[in-house]
């Protein structure tokens, strides 16, 4: 009991002195895939249009599915077993650990590209107006391998505490992706948009591979040029002298298994939401009577062009609750609840800084933006427009349930946002399958599911979290203050560009509107002190962020006395 209690204080010491920094890292990386992603998916969509979206997006969610299934779990419950063997000392068995794991996920790798490369044709076939997209699937069969080794190599680098390879293996993956998927598409282009997205999927595969080689030369430096291996090497002696026999492979695999299988189940639930707008909307826009290729376009619209931007602000969010996730587990562990309840708060509130003006942000500028970014297809981009103006609404519940299943997750209540997101989930089915089926909202339909979803989770999960945790949230400060500025700033976003578009083209006025925009949400955060000191002090450099603070503020009011 005295060495599991050493054992834990020191995991906790580590914690405090490494989170912050391995957050801002993969968060920076995060942000860096998300632009390359854009970057890739614009370009895309009006080289191929919505009939080669829909190919390329018909391809993604069963291969999300089955990557989901496979490995959604695995790189945290590597992480979490090298990391509590290290915390002891046992470099030996965290090796054992990654040799193990990447044996048994080669094997399951293996075998789901053979199930996906083989079972394309009746996969795509089962879906109407989309069996042209075999080689898209095709095509990205080989991710699924290359992808399943990628992850037990993530996993042993977080459980050094080391974020850094990580974050390479992602950049890595994503400029692959993007430089050799749309060369190409661009090359395959005249073969037809079939053929087109297929290129483009395959990028996918030539990413995931290229990941795996970074990712295999971060370990061969690693053995080579630093002390690790000598640890290795010590406490694998350490272990002979004191007759302690290496942790079983049955044993390690029960261990990956357990600590797997709950994350994987929730975090299967959001392929799923997909399939359910794969399965459901081609056929039920096919019985409203229309043809194949409205069906294809209208879907591509959806999922290939609308779709893809309210995932965005996710990278943001998402870093804020893995970033503060660790200090809720400890505040939880320890015992410390006002500082779990500060946190709690805390982490809702800079959730809903961030989520509000993309919301408010998405929504006024619906049509802008889609036009914005696809010129080349303007009759299709002001086509999806409402469905993005519908969307946008969904980020700041999709927000709200990640940094919510994360304050979950620290008291030990893993279990619920995966219930909470499977209701979720339920809703989305019937509410897609009705809405999808009236003529006058067809596809719309499937995304007032797809909002609707994200606000059940999200109500569920925080009324979850007060019965758990106890937390009170102060609504003016974490809601209404955040609103007020949001609005304020989509007020004035949609004057200027009105203003501008007037005496410009779309894009200049759509940039012009975005501009202003954020420059007065800024002022308007510092105006309202929707951000006080004391939270700004919580950052990383929070000194030099409260300096900067305070001079904004004295500017401000000096404007204000002129």
């Amino acid at each position: 009991m005295r060495g599991h209690s050493a054992a834990y204080k020191l995991t906790v010491d580590m914690t405090k002195q490494t989170f912050l920094y391995g957050a801002a890292i993969l968060t920076v990386s995060g942000i860096l895939s998300k632009i390359l992603g854009a970057i890739f998916r614009i370009p895309l969509a009006n080289l191929i249009g919505a009939e080669g979206m829909a190919y390329y997006n018909g391809a993604y969610p069963t291969y999300v599915l089955l990557l989901t299934v496979s490995i959604a779990g695995i790189p945290v419950a590597i992480s979490r077993m090298v990391s509590e063997k290290i915390a002891f000392g046992d470099h030996a068995g965290a090796h054992r650990v990654f040799k193990v794991s990447l044996a048994v996920m080669a094997v399951i790798g293996a075998a789901l590209f053979a199930f996906l490369y083989l079972g394309a044709p009746a996969i795509t076939g089962s879906v109407s107006g989309l069996e042209g997209a075999v080689h898209a699937m095709r095509a990205l069969a080989p991710a699924l391998l290359f992808i399943s080794l990628l992850s037990v190599f993530r996993g042993y680098y977080q459980g050094t505490q080391d974020m850094r390879p990580s974050a390479v293996m992602q950049v890595v993956e994503q400029l692959f992706r993007v430089v050799l998927g749309l060369s190409l598409a661009f090359a395959l282009v005249g073969m037809g948009k079939e053929f087109a997205a297929a290129g483009a999927t395959f990028g996918a595969t030539a990413g995931a591979a290229a990941a795996l080689a970074a990712g295999v030369a971060i370990y061969v430096r690693m053995m080579k040029r630093s002390s690790y291996p000598d640890k290795i090497k010590d406490s694998r002696l350490a272990n002979e002298a004191t007759g302690e026999p290496p942790q079983s492979t049955g044993s390690i695999l029960f261990t990956l298994a357990y600590i797997a299988i709950p994350i994987t189940i929730g975090a299967t639930i959001m392929p799923i939401m997909q399939n359910i707008d794969l399965h459901v909307v081609p056929a039920r826009l096919s019985y409203l009577g229309m043809d194949p290729e409205q069906v294809r376009s209208l879907y591509g619209q959806l999922t290939g062009m609308a779709g893809p931007l309210i995932n965005l602000p996710q990278v943001v969010t998402q870093g804020i609750a893995v970033s503060l996730v660790p200090t809720i587990v400890t505040a939880f562990k320890t015992g410390d609840i006002d500082f779990l309840h500060k946190n709690v708060a805390l982490s809702l509130k800079t959730t809903m800084i961030v989520a509000l003006p993309c919301t408010v942000g998405l929504a006024v500028l619906a049509e802008p933006v889609m036009k914005l970014l696809y010129f080349r297809r303007m009759d299709e981009a002001i086509s999806a427009a409402p469905s993005l103006f519908i969307l946008a609404f969904g980020v700041v519940f999709l927000a709200s349930v990640q940094t919510l299943t994360g304050a979950l997750q620290g008291v030990e209540r893993q279990f619920i946002p995966v219930r909470n997101l499977f209701i979720g989930a339920v809703c989305k089915a019937v509410l897609t399958y009705a809405l999808t089926g009236i003529p006058s909202i067809n596809i719309k339909g499937a995304a007032i599911g797809t909002v609707c979803a994200y606000a059940v989770a999200a109500v569920l999960n925080f009324s979850a979290v007060r019965r758990y945790t106890n937390a009170r949230v102060d609504v003016r400060s974490v809601f209404a203050k955040p609103l007020l500025c949001s609005l304020v700033m989509g007020g004035v976003a949609f004057f200027v560009y009105t203003l501008l578009s007037r005496i410009t083209g779309n894009g200049i006025s759509s940039m012009g509107g975005v501009a202003t925009g954020c420059v007065v949400y800024f002022i308007m955060i510092f105006a309202t002190r929707t951000v006080t000191e004391n939270e700004l002090a919580l950052f990383p450099k929070g000194d030099a962020l409260v300096k900067i603070y305070q001079k904004a503020l004295t500017i401000m009011r000096v404007n204000a006395r002129i």
